[in-house]
């Protein structure tokens, strides 16, 4: 079948759901499933709370917005992009992709494609998602439906590098459907197509595209202990290396969020499962989780320096989201920094001009405090560099 006479379903309409959806949906209509309700809602009113699309294009699109898994049998190139976090113990919880491959698998046909967007370890679309697929289809993989891999790599808040301008790794099961998969993808992606030679190098390729930048932070984090020990400016030294052609610019700080400070664990998990063990990954996360507490341990030491009473002093922290002008609060660690300083007896206010309060009150027990409130501080902390 050519891309043409292809209909596509996305399940899973977050932070990279929702823009793989549009940018079909500028060309085809497309089934976009989520099971929020409030989601769908929004975006019925051409609203994105995330703030990666804006109303125009959400207006101007195909996307016929559903809850009802009963619709997805209206595609037979069905997208998988569900959330893949990590527990309290940092174990992969997969739960929600299961879920998707069991709801996607009672609707498939024969002929069917299913591509996986989310992270997961290498190995884990075969292992874990297709043996679903198989026993709530009755059918069998290879034979009537064909699965790929396409690790997402979108940039919450960056405008720049979006889904259409980001090179498309591809994968599938056999041939032809590394074929279609390809064809499909390139028909909304500009930037070109990889073909990996397999689902599981596509899905390793994403879990160390983070990881490497994870060991580099935590590298950089590790320096600028050291150098403040030595009473060197950090970013002194970064700007003396940085002339040299071939030195990365990684700045030292907070690493949390739904990609970096969780995907090595993917890999460290299916990398133990296997009687290996990663030190130099595991290594890398545990400095970049510890920084939190050494930041906060710092500003009370100075704050000891200046005999700024700790029990009575007003500290203020600016930002709170994970990263810079991007509304998203999951895993974010300047949390990790507020309950760290907050074991001092301090008075902490916390103001960000985009992340939603509910949910920082929901997952953090963490109130956020308006603009106005921000007066006669102690300590500032500027944690999180929006634009604002």
């Amino acid at each position: 079948m050519s891309v043409k006479s292809r209909n596509i379903s996305v399940t899973g309409l977050g932070y990279v759901g929702l823009p793989v959806a549009i940018a079909f949906a500028k060309q085809y209509p497309v089934i976009a499933y989520d099971a929020s309700q409030s989601r769908l809602d929004e975006l019925r009113q051409h609203y994105d709370k995330n703030n990666e699309i804006d109303a125009e294009t959400l207006a101007s699109c195909q996307l016929i917005l559903t809850d009802n898994p009963d619709d997805l049998r209206q595609a037979d190139f069905h997208i998988i992009a569900t959330p893949t976090p990590i527990d309290k113990a940092k174990i992969p919880d997969l739960g929600m992709l299961k879920a998707a491959s069991a709801q996607v698998g009672k609707i498939l046909k024969k002929g069917d494609i299913v591509v996986y967007e989310s992270t997961v370890y290498p190995g884990a679309t075969e292992e874990v998602c297709v043996p679903i697929l198989e026993r709530t289809s009755g059918l069998s993989h290879g034979k009537d439906f064909f699965t790929g891999y396409s690790p997402e790599r979108i940039n919450p808040g960056d405008t720049t590098n979006q889904f259409t301008s980001i090179t498309k790794v591809v994968s599938g099961c056999n041939a032809e459907t590394l074929d279609i998969v390809a064809e499909t993808y390139a028909s909304v992606v500009h930037a070109g197509i990889h073909r990996a030679p397999s689902i599981k190098v596509a899905e390793a390729a994403k879990v160390i595209e983070n990881t490497q930048r994870d060991l580099n932070i935590a590298l950089i984090n590790e320096l600028a202990m050291i150098f403040k020990k030595m009473s060197i400016d950090t970013q002194d030294v970064l700007a003396a290396a940085g002339t040299k052609w071939n030195f990365l610019p990684f700045q030292p700080g907070l690493v949390g969020g739904h990609c970096i400070g969780v995907d090595p664990y993917y890999l460290t998990y299916k990398a133990q499962m296997l009687d290996c063990q990663p030190d130099v990954i595991l290594a890398g996360r545990k400095t970049n989780d510890n920084m939190s507490r050494y930041i906060a341990e710092q500003i009370i030491l100075e704050m000891i320096r200046l005999d700024i009473p700790i029990r009575q002093a007003m500290i203020g922290v600016l930002g709170v989201t994970f990263k810079e002008n991007c509304n998203d609060v999951r895993n974010t660690k300047v949390a990790d920094l507020v309950c760290s300083l907050g074991q001092y007896g301090a008075h902490i206010l916390v103001h960000d001009p985009i992340a939603d309060g509910s949910e920082m009150q929901k997952h953090y027990g963490i109130t956020l405090s308006n603009w106005s409130e921000m007066q006669q501080l102690d300590v500032g902390i500027f944690a999180v560099k929006h634009r604002q």
